[in-house]
C-alpha cells in the first residue's frame, strides 16, 4: 500500500489529522463510529488508482484529531464545517465527491444541505437519522438510557444498552457501534501491528463516542425538504446483511421519504471493513452514476 501524505488542519476548536492519496477530482471520506482515516485503508488505494485525490481524516476528538476543550459538546453542524474546511483547502474551485459512513453519513447529509454548491455527489451508508422514523421517541429514550448507564455504571454497560437498541427486532445477538459482536472474540492469530493499533485506538475512543457523539448525532433531524431538492446528487445505501437493524431502518425510511431507491452494499453496517473490495467497487459506481 502506498503511504498517504499526512497533514493537519486547524479548525474552530480542534486540529484535524488528514491523509491524502492520488491525484484527480477530490473524494472526501468521512468515517463513522470510532473510525478515523485508517478505516478507509481497504478502499482508499483503489480510489486513488482510479484517478481521484482521496482524503480521509480523523473527526475532531477522535484518534489524532485533538480538541482544544476535551469536554466540549459535539454537534453535527460543527463536524460538517470541519469537512467543509478540508474541501475548501484541497478543492477550492471544484465540487467534491463525498462518502460518509454511519455517523459520518449524518455529517455528509448536513454538508450537502448546508453547502450544496461544494458537492458533486454524496454517498451515505446507513446514517442513523432516527429522528425520521415514526418511532423516534423510542430511540430518544434509548439514547437517554445509554447516557444514564454510562454515567452510573461506565462504558461497557452503556455499550451493552446501546447494542441492544441497535439490533434487529427479535435478534438476540448484541452488536457494537461498529456493527460487530460485543462478546469477547474467540482466540485466534495475533493481529498484525497496524490492525492491533487500530483496535487499541478504537477502544480508547469509545468513551468519547458514547458520551459525546451518540447524544449529539442521534438527536439530529435532517432537513427533508431541502434534501428533496438535492436528491439527484444523493445516494443512500444500506448493508445487505443489516436489514432490520436501526441504522438500516433509518436509511431505508429516509430514502423512502425522499422518493429514492435504497442502494444495497455488501456486508452489514461495517461492510466497508468486512467486504472492502466489493464495497469499494460499488462506491466507485455510485460516484460515476
Amino acid at each position: 500500500m502506498t503511504a498517504p501524505t499526512v497533514s493537519s488542519l486547524r479548525v474552530n476548536g480542534a486540529t484535524l489529522h488528514y491523509e491524502v492519496r492520488g491525484r484527480g477530482p477530490l473524494v472526501l471520506l468521512i468515517p463513522g463510529g470510532t473510525g478515523g482515516a485508517a478505516s478507509f485503508d481497504g478502499i482508499a488505494e483503489d480510489l486513488a488508482d482510479d484517478g481521484y485525490t482521496v482524503v480521509g481524516y480523523d473527526p475532531r476528538g477522535m484518534s489524532r484529531s485533538t480538541l482544544d476543550d476535551p469536554d466540549a459538546e459535539q454537534h453535527v453542524a460543527e463536524h460538517a464545517d470541519d469537512a467543509l474546511r478540508i474541501l475548501d483547502l484541497l478543492s477550492p474551485d471544484e465540487p467534491a465527491l463525498v462518502f460518509g459512513a454511519s455517523s459520518g453519513a449524518i455529517v455528509a447529509l448536513h454538508l450537502l444541505t448546508a453547502h450544496p454548491e461544494r458537492i458533486a455527489r454524496v454517498v451515505t451508508h446507513e446514517p442513523p437519522v432516527v429522528e425520521v422514523l415514526p418511532d423516534a421517541a423510542e430511540h430518544r429514550a434509548l439514547v437517554a438510557r445509554v447516557q444514564d448507564t454510562f454515567r452510573a455504571q461506565g462504558l461497557m454497560p452503556a455499550m451493552a444498552v446501546f447494542a441492544a437498541g441497535l439490533k434487529k427486532h427479535g435478534d438476540t445477538k448484541e452488536r457494537d457501534t461498529k456493527g460487530g459482536d460485543t462478546a469477547e472474540p474467540e482466540a485466534g492469530p495475533e493481529l498484525p501491528p497496524r490492525a492491533a493499533a487500530r483496535a487499541e485506538q478504537t477502544m480508547a475512543d469509545l468513551p468519547y463516542f458514547v458520551g459525546r457523539i451518540v447524544p449529539g448525532f442521534m438527536s439530529y433531524a435532517p432537513d427533508i425538504r431541502r434534501l428533496e431538492g438535492l436528491s439527484d446528487r444523493l445516494v443512500i445505501a444500506g448493508g445487505q446483511d443489516s436489514r432490520g437493524e436501526l441504522p438500516h431502518r433509518s436509511a431505508a425510511f429516509l430514502a423512502e421519504r425522499l422518493g429514492t431507491e435504497l442502494q444495497h452494499f455488501p456486508g452489514g453496517h461495517v461492510g466497508l471493513t468486512t467486504h472492502p473490495a466489493e464495497f469499494g467497487e460499488l462506491l466507485r459506481k455510485a460516484f460515476r452514476s
